[in-house]
């Protein structure tokens, strides 16, 4: 069945049983495929992925090859902060969103495929880390308070939820004031052709499930986000094996050639800080002003 006849709902359960699935599958394979998803490429070994060997905090056990960027790398996590991860998979962000946060912070990562969550606590335990937590959950829909992350990454999963203004308005809720996200996910420029927008498994493989770019970015900017950035952007190459399941010859070239463009971006946006903090700085300049506050240094002190 192709993505345009699935429902929402058949499509998260299509791409939950396909990373129930990939949980299993090495990270040398998930790699050399489209996040994991259909046939590896024999062309190239890494399609998506960035290389997280040489960062801080890396867990090779739960690395699954399956990200598009480098979000941790980027979010300006600090020591002690709170850090929710969306879609965690095996805990790889996890672990090093935990390197920089240490012992004092908290890192919750969230996922819908019980394997990945079964498989990520495992890994969580064999490193003893006390403070790292996976949660089973909708990131439409996160199973976390209001205003309890001081940062959100994610890494490549945006894209396989059909309601990305959904999550997006998920992000602004559960970020604290002033809290900022660091997301790399893949978007469009122009059409995809038809086969591949269709298909339900280059859906789970996040390309058929992208979105055009200037559309993912409107999504942050009207739920009020600010010091919106694009920390980094790389055009992502479907190799001719893989697209040969797909297309012709022909369409092949006229995809190759033509305006279509797939990327991952690595996006950064803030949440708007309190305004009765500034209002009470307002407010104290003027009494101070007026002499109703004593500091230090003057006649009244």
């Amino acid at each position: 069945m192709s993505t345009k006849q699935k429902t929402a709902e058949e499509l998260k359960q299509a791409v939950k049983e396909k990373y129930s699935q990939i949980s299993e599958q090495s990270s040398e394979y998930n790699a050399s495929s489209c996040c994991g998803s259909g046939e590896s490429s024999d062309e190239v070994y890494n399609i998506m992925s960035d290389d997280y060997s040489e960062v801080e905090g890396y867990n090779a056990d739960s690395d699954l090859g399956l990200g598009c960027g480098l979000p941790t790398q980027f979010a300006k996590i600090e020591e002690g902060d709170t850090v929710i991860d969306l879609g965690s998979g095996a805990g790889n962000d996890c672990f090093i969103a935990r390197h920089e946060t240490g012992q004092t912070g908290k890192v919750i990562g969230i996922d819908f495929a019980k394997p990945m969550i079964k498989k990520a606590r495992k890994n969580a335990k064999k490193l003893n880390f006390n403070n790292v937590e996976f949660r089973e959950g909708d990131i439409e829909d996160m199973p976390v308070s209001d205003n309890l992350a001081d940062v959100i990454v994610s890494n490549c999963v945006l894209n396989l939820v059909p309601n990305k203004q959904k999550v997006f308005s998920e992000i602004f809720r559960t970020l604290k004031p002033s809290g900022h996200f660091s997301i790399s996910d893949i978007v469009l420029v122009g059409e995809l052709p038809k086969a591949l927008r269709e298909d339900a498994e280059m859906y789970a493989g996040c390309v058929a499930g992208a979105i055009q770019k200037d559309e993912y970015m409107s999504h942050i900017k009207e739920l009020g986000f600010e010091n919106i950035t694009i920390q980094k952007e790389k055009p992502i190459v479907i190799p001719d094996d893989i697209l040969t399941r797909y297309l012709s010859e022909e369409e092949i070239e006229g995809f190759k050639n033509g305006d279509t463009g797939i990327f991952s971006i690595t996006v950064f946006a803030q949440k708007p800080g309190e305004e009765t903090d500034s209002k009470n700085s307002e407010q104290e300049i003027k009494m101070i002003e007026e002499g109703a506050v004593c500091t230090p240094g003057s006649d009244c002190c």
